[in-house]
């Protein structure tokens, strides 16, 4: 049987731990943002060749499991490069968070920027802008109305996948619930509160997305 009241009390354990959880996911999200706007950048300009860099590396990071490449940061660069050997595991978790959804994000942020017509960006050039400029002050902001909804479905992607730090030894609510349930060999109920605070989480998100998209496009209706 279910011990609901188990599951209820097991909900302010785990989400003691919730601030590293959200501390991932930001750092992530800031990290795979970033990265995945300059990749997009280098597809769409093709500068000295530097896309098929970014084609490979979107290749690998989008071709290769995410828990393999947390683990290649972790316990293999030290190998390679002695000085990372002493990486706190939760960096690791971030960097490899970030550079795994850049390569899904970059994709989205390109399909966003070519979808906006090119008389943008000549009508730019005619008023005296550099190039640089006009993707910066007119294509960027209206490409990021067409990119949110995907990029907000990335966002919450990596959110659920912070639950994979607690294979480096990350004490997040995964972590948190694994270590109850072994104590208390209720699992089934450790499980359900982790899964019940991830739902919250990822509504809470969702209202968010929705607001902003009606923001977003209320210059457009």
């Amino acid at each position: 049987m279910i011990d609901y009241e188990y599951t209820v009390g097991m909900l302010p354990t785990v989400a003691m731990n919730l601030d590293t959880t959200l501390y991932m996911t930001l750092g992530g999200l800031v990290l795979s943002l970033s990265l995945g706007l300059v990749l997009a950048l280098v597809k769409i300009t093709r500068p000295f060749y530097l896309h098929h860099v970014a084609d490979l590396y979107i290749s690998f990071f989008r071709g290769s499991p995410l828990l393999v490449q947390l683990f290649l940061f972790y316990y293999g660069l030290p190998q390679l490069i002695p000085a990372l050997a002493g990486m706190p595991a939760i960096v690791a978790v971030i960097i490899g968070l970030g550079l795994h959804f850049a390569a899904y994000m970059s994709e989205s942020m390109r399909a966003a920027i070519i979808s906006i017509h090119s008389g943008q960006m000549e009508a730019a050039l005619s008023v005296g802008m550099t190039q640089g400029q006009g993707m910066r002050r007119i294509i960027i902001p209206q490409a990021a109305r067409v990119a949110f909804p995907g990029l907000m479905n990335n966002a919450i992607d990596l959110l659920k996948s912070t639950s994979l730090a607690f294979t480096l030894g990350v004490v997040e609510i995964m972590a948190r619930a694994q270590m109850e349930a072994a104590s208390s060999f209720r699992f089934f109920e450790s499980y359900l509160s982790v899964a019940l605070i991830y739902w919250v989480v990822v509504m809470v998100c969702t209202w968010f997305q929705k607001w902003a998209e009606a923001r977003l496009n209320r210059a457009y209706i």
